[in-house]
């Protein structure tokens, strides 16, 4: 009897594959051959799943996004294991912006290839008008309201300033001018300033 193909985990597998070789190659260099190698596969099953590398691209695109959201939801469930309380606006601010610093190697996949397709999506016409790049605008507008609900002054000057820092941090690490711990300190001793008790 022949196996039955479960094609959403094959899917996957070519997915992440083409994470991995974008973080080790660069986006650019991303090919449906280079792709199918990495995944262990042929090109030919590749493009049964995926009829261009423009499609491969997007499908990689949107798995980024679903896994940041489930790092960032696992990063406040341990922030606030053990207490009865919901999480603090706090301690969701903090798991967000600590996410958005690569500390691990499918962070630092994250930052790497993500920001790959935000300076791809400058001059290729298929990615431009992609709704990854609303993403930005949608973490501005919840960190907003997180810092409303904690009584900040001007929450959204401090949201587009979190936004920019964690960011700047973000690449500093990639860059390898300060470690993910030094980062991290710093986005620990901001958020201390700014929800520090009047």
């Amino acid at each position: 009897m022949p196996k039955l193909v479960d094609h959403e985990e094959r899917r996957a597998l070519i997915i992440d594959a083409l994470l991995r070789d974008a973080a080790r190659t660069g986006l650019h260099a991303v090919t449906m051959r280079s792709v199918a190698q990495e995944a262990g596969i042929s090109v030919r099953l590749v493009q049964y799943y995926f009829d261009t590398k423009e499609q491969l691209l997007l499908a990689a695109l949107t798995r980024l996004g679903v896994r940041m959201g489930e790092r960032v939801r696992d990063r406040v469930r341990a922030a606030t294991a053990g207490s009865a309380a919901p999480p603090s606006p706090r301690e969701i601010v903090e798991a967000v912006l600590v996410e958005a610093v690569p500390t691990d190697e499918e962070s630092r996949t994250f930052h790497l290839v993500y920001t790959a397709y935000a300076v791809l999506s400058v001059t290729d016409p298929a990615l431009a008008g992609q709704s990854f790049l609303a993403a930005p605008d949608e973490m501005e507008a919840f960190l907003v309201d997180r810092l409303t609900a904690a009584a900040v002054t001007d929450p959204h000057l401090e949201a587009v300033a979190l936004l920019a820092l964690s960011a700047g941090l973000g690449l500093s690490v990639l860059l390898g001018q300060r470690t993910p711990e030094a980062a991290t300190a710093v986005l620990h001793h901001h958020l201390g300033r700014l929800f520090r008790a009047p």
